[in-house]
């Protein structure tokens, strides 16, 4: 497992299998072909990783000054650690410590959940045949990544969203588009779903869901969206004029959990070392990310921060300043922060939306440009989806910035750049890009806005 979650089941192998569905379902062909690929896909990602794990575990086994010793540790003591392994315990102690267990996923208290057709991001790729039938607990980034990835598989999915709508927190006509994206791909998107318990039944699972009738208030769709899930359903009685809720049994190959993961620290034993955690139920820092305890930091997903692992990388930047160097980098001076959902096609958000930037008393300008009008997404035949800046209509400094178009993990790097070193928006509406590019989209984009006042 050396290299966190990244290099063994999260961003590196999911992507692996992105890619791998992406080519299976532009490739086409029966079920029974695309489950043939997929347990190709399988193979190839389990060989990427396999061979990351080796240069992570040599890039510190080959030093002479580093030793690596498997096995759990806890805190005894204030800088002292007992470590417990198939032959026996020993005690370390060190001048400084960091912790950088990571995080694990959290599982509902959903009876049926311990079945072994129920599974986290972790498990799920690693299961060789395609689940023909799969149903998502959780309309988060997580679910939806992995809703377009075994959709183009040719997996029929359903997801279960227990909020009145997906992408609550992004941005109106995103999220929207997300959502109709993703139905228009046979994506079954259940939202007010509250799952009552999962059933073992010999070759699959009967997935109990209670759905109540709110809709979301952003676009007034109901809580099944366009597609009615396909499974037996019965309807409760409403109280008081009210709709009533609809029991839904929804069967299945297999079930993802996707509701989020938890800071990594049971059995750490923190209190012994003075450790204090925070609200979230990870390792409190302070912008060094040094911990309530002298000489003992936390990095990563442990501290219950955004579980980014570019973020981690960027914590071991401001622990090797703070411990090395002059102390000036911190968590509050590494500019804005991008993000990617590897959905088909991406979508990318940095800054704040168009509704938080007015909340905040910006007086704001705003553009949107389709897809469908970028010629580079013609020609690599996307059109689907749409870019949206948010300007500071008194500075012309980008505020944030949506992009639910192919190549969006790569153009919000650009804007990154843009934001952090605060060029104005029309830098982007007159830089010469090359052609054609998704890049050059931003010209247009920008162009939208009109002339700054």
């Amino acid at each position: 497992m050396f290299g966190g979650a990244c290099v063994n089941n999260a961003c590196i192998p999911t992507k692996a299998l992105v890619q791998s569905a992406r080519l299976s379902a532009a490739e086409g062909g029966s079920i029974v072909q695309q489950e043939q690929r997929y347990e190709a896909a399988v193979e190839h990602m389990d060989r990427i990783r396999k061979r990351a794990r080796e240069r992570n575990y040599h890039s510190l086994a080959d030093r002479d000054r580093v030793s690596i010793i498997m096995g759990e540790a806890s805190f005894s003591g204030p800088l002292q650690l007992t470590v417990a392994s198939d032959e026996g315990e020993r005690t370390l102690s060190a001048d400084r410590v960091f912790i950088d267990s990571g995080s694990t996923p959290k599982l509902p208290p959903i009876p049926g959940i311990d079945s072994p057709r129920v599974h986290t991001s972790s498990s799920l790729i690693d299961v060789q045949t395609l689940p023909r039938q799969l149903i998502i607990i959780g309309g988060g980034f997580v679910g939806l990544e992995f809703a377009s990835l075994y959709a183009d598989f040719g997996a029929q999915v359903t997801v279960l969203q227990r909020g009145p709508a997906i992408l609550e927190g992004e941005d109106d006509q995103i999220a929207h588009a997300v959502r109709a994206s993703l139905e228009e791909r046979d994506i079954e998107i259940v939202c007010n779903a509250e799952v009552e318990r999962i059933d073992d039944e010999h070759d699959q699972v009967l997935v109990h869901v209670r759905v109540g009738e709110r809709r979301d208030e952003r676009d007034g769709e109901s809580a099944l969206g366009e597609n009615a899930p396909s499974g037996t359903e019965d309807e409760g009685e409403g109280e008081g004029g009210t709709s009533p809720d609809r029991e839904l049994r929804l069967p299945a190959h297999a079930v993802l959990v996707a509701t989020g993961r938890a800071p990594n620290t049971d059995g750490l034993n923190l209190d012994a070392a003075g450790i204090a955690r925070n609200e979230r139920g990870g390792i409190a820092v302070d912008e060094h990310l040094r911990t309530s305890a002298p000489n003992v930091w936390a990095l990563g997903d442990v501290t219950g921060g955004p579980q980014f692992t570019y973020l981690s990388y960027d914590d071991f930047r401001i622990v090797r300043d703070d411990v090395l160097g002059d102390g000036l980098r911190t968590t509050e001076n590494r500019g804005a922060i991008p993000r990617c959902t590897f959905a088909h096609p991406p979508f990318a958000r940095i800054g704040i939306t168009e509704r938080e930037a007015r909340e905040a008393g910006f007086t704001v300008r705003t553009a949107t440009l389709p897809a469908e009008n970028i010629s580079q997404a013609s020609i690599l035949q996307d059109e689907t989806g749409l870019m949206k800046v948010v300007v500071d209509a008194e500075s012309d400094l980008v505020l944030g910035m949506d992009l639910f178009c192919e190549d969006a993990q790569e153009l919000v790097n650009l804007v990154k750049i843009v934001m952090d070193a605060r060029i104005p928006a029309t830098a982007l509406r007159d830089a010469v890009f090359t052609h054609p590019s998704m890049t050059e989209a931003f010209n247009n984009l920008i162009a939208a806005l009109g002339d700054p006042s």
